[in-house]
């Protein structure tokens, strides 16, 4: 019988081949007994030995040196010429090429490198190593993964004075990099020798800051250009705005003038939607909001002023804190203010007074966060005091759903681009709570203490933390969609049936107060109904004793006599 075993395995795997061959055995050493050690031999008795039944286990701790990483350029040049051709000339290089090609061994080289160089070429061609075939797949298995997050890295402000992350914007091709706004928001107490500079930071290299931003004044907000990821627009403290592009420096690019800027510190910059990629809105507290091209941004385009009594007057606008836009909707855009009234404008209306379009009232502080759902629209976050909310543009008089009222204050709030129903928050303690209305609304999902499927959160000491969070948290999962949509739509429909049971109490009481007569029947109809609940309440309780007599008179007559 023969036994036959094969090996399935690589040949890379197996290492060095192994050449073996026959040959005698040889005695190398041997070692005979010794009488005298066995007359120095002592029996040990009896013998104590300690056991323990679970494994024997130690702890080691080691600390290992921080990798420095750093990145080097190197400038490739045309040479390979011989000293005497002058590759400058191109008389000369052309003889040089006739010359060396009509050369054999020129011409066996290049077949020679051809077909390898084909064979190379038909392998990219046949095959796409990087293709993600699952790619478009919306659908996927419900995950039971708990939800978490663990921090990847730390950016760190390099200044010695350390400073408030104000703003945080992702590079738009595939965010590999994060740029940082940094400044100190206390008003006049920032110290004299205090650094104006922000960073653009590589995700992969927390140690030193690729980019240095070097504003006139300190930046208060940085947004990436999602056309052109080498612009980058800033908001100043002074109320200037201000253009990078990263090809040509650390300075600033464009400036706006002093004259027609904002008077107080620009909180909210934000790019539009247009052919050229080069327009924008900016934000402020002294109530306008303006409308730049950075091609010419010496002066704004138009300048629509946040008074929603529609007078145009400017002591009497809103102070403007947060801004959204989106392309889907290019007429509309929505404002954020210091009072807790987020204005929704149309900046294709004529007049001033047009371009206030409604309001929604709903926060008792400043709106910190402003941002449509990137799945729906029409509905929107809005973060301020201790609560978030979620509104609907077709309910206008409240939102269709908020968080608990919370301890600390919340500072920021963002939805998760891939799952419709995931949004962040962040806390004045410094918590980063993540909700998810799909597995329970009352509490987060995940609340971490100061510690897409990246987060990047600032702090009031200038650091950056870069969390990843799991699966669970940024797949998305089977019907969410579905899911997220019935969820709004339900509570949109039970806000609006709230809001007409509203108007018919008003209605009710407007009636009371302009007639009398009214009023008479409707007391004597409150009188009739509360003697009909009296009348109802004695039948109730005489039912309830006369069937405790009867079960007493049962208990009795059962009861054997003595």
């Amino acid at each position: 019988m023969e036994i036959v075993y094969v090996y399935l395995k690589k040949r890379s795997e197996f290492g060095k081949q192994c050449n073996f061959s026959d040959r005698q055995a040889e005695l190398n050493i041997d070692i005979l007994p010794n009488p005298e050690l066995a007359a120095l031999y002592v029996e040990r008795n009896p013998v104590d030995t300690g056991i323990q039944c679970s494994a024997s286990m130690s702890e080691h701790e080691a600390n290992t040196e921080r990798f420095e990483m750093e990145s080097c350029g190197v400038n490739h040049v045309e040479g390979g010429w011989p000293k005497d051709v002058n590759p400058q000339e191109l008389e000369q290089t052309i003889r040089f090429r006739k010359k060396v090609e009509k050369d054999e061994n020129y011409i066996n080289a290049v077949m020679q490198l051809g077909s390898i160089m084909e064979h190379c070429i038909k392998q990219n061609n046949a095959i796409d190593i990087y293709e993600e075939y699952f790619d478009d797949e919306e659908a996927v298995e419900v995950t039971e993964e708990a939800p978490s997050a663990k921090t990847i890295n730390v950016f760190r402000d390099p200044q010695e004075i350390k400073r408030t992350a104000t703003h945080l914007s992702w590079h738009p091709d595939g965010n590999r990099k994060l740029a940082v706004a940094y400044s100190c928001l206390k008003f006049q107490r920032a110290p004299m020798s205090m650094n104006y500079d922000s960073y653009i930071w590589d995700l992969e290299n927390p140690n030193r800051p690729e980019i240095a931003l070097k504003p006139l004044s300190p930046l208060v907000t940085l947004e990436y250009n999602p056309k052109d990821s080498h612009v980058l627009l800033g908001g100043c403290y002074n109320g200037q705005i201000a253009c990078w592009d990263t090809r040509k420096g650390s300075l600033v690019a464009e400036l706006s003038t002093i004259e027609f800027s904002h008077r107080d510190p620009v909180y909210g910059t934000i790019w539009l939607q247009s052919k050229t990629g080069t327009e924008c809105f900016s934000a402020s507290t002294d109530g306008q909001v303006m409308w730049w091209d950075i091609r010419k941004i010496s002066e704004p385009i138009e300048v629509v002023i946040m008074d929603i009594s529609r007078k145009e007057q400017l002591e009497n606008a809103l102070g403007a804190i947060s801004l959204e836009f989106e392309s889907t909707l290019p007429t509309k855009f929505m404002v954020g203010t210091e009072q807790g009234i987020v204005i929704s404008c149309n900046r294709k209306a004529k007049t001033q007074a047009e371009k206030i379009v409604c309001t929604f009232y709903g926060h008792h502080g400043p709106i910190y966060a402003l941002q449509r759902n990137p799945f729906y629209p029409k509905n929107f976050l809005t973060v301020g005091d201790w609560t978030a909310r979620i509104w609907s543009e077709d309910s206008r008089e409240s939102s269709i759903m908020w968080t608990k009222y919370h301890m600390a204050y919340l500072s920021d709030g963002a939805w998760s681009p891939v799952r419709p129903a995931v949004f962040f928050t962040t806390k004045m303690d410094g918590t980063l709570d993540i909700w998810d209305l799909v597995f329970k609304q009352c509490d987060p999902a995940l609340s971490l203490k100061d510690n897409g499927c990246l987060i990047a959160c600032g702090s009031e000491l200038g650091t950056t933390t870069l969390l990843e969070v799991s699966s669970s948290l940024s797949t998305l999962q089977r019907n969410e969609k579905n899911i997220a949509s019935s969820i709004f739509e339900r509570e949109t429909r039970r806000e609006k049936i709230l809001e007409a049971r509203h108007r018919e109490m008003r209605l009710k009481e407007k009636g009371k107060v302009e007639g009398k007569e009214d009023d008479q029947k409707e007391e004597e109809a409150a009188l009739d109904l509360d003697e009909l609940v009296g009348k109802a309440e004695e039948e109730f309780f005489e039912v309830i004793f006369s069937e405790l007599k009867r079960k007493e008179a049962e208990a009795l007559k059962k009861k054997p006599k003595p």
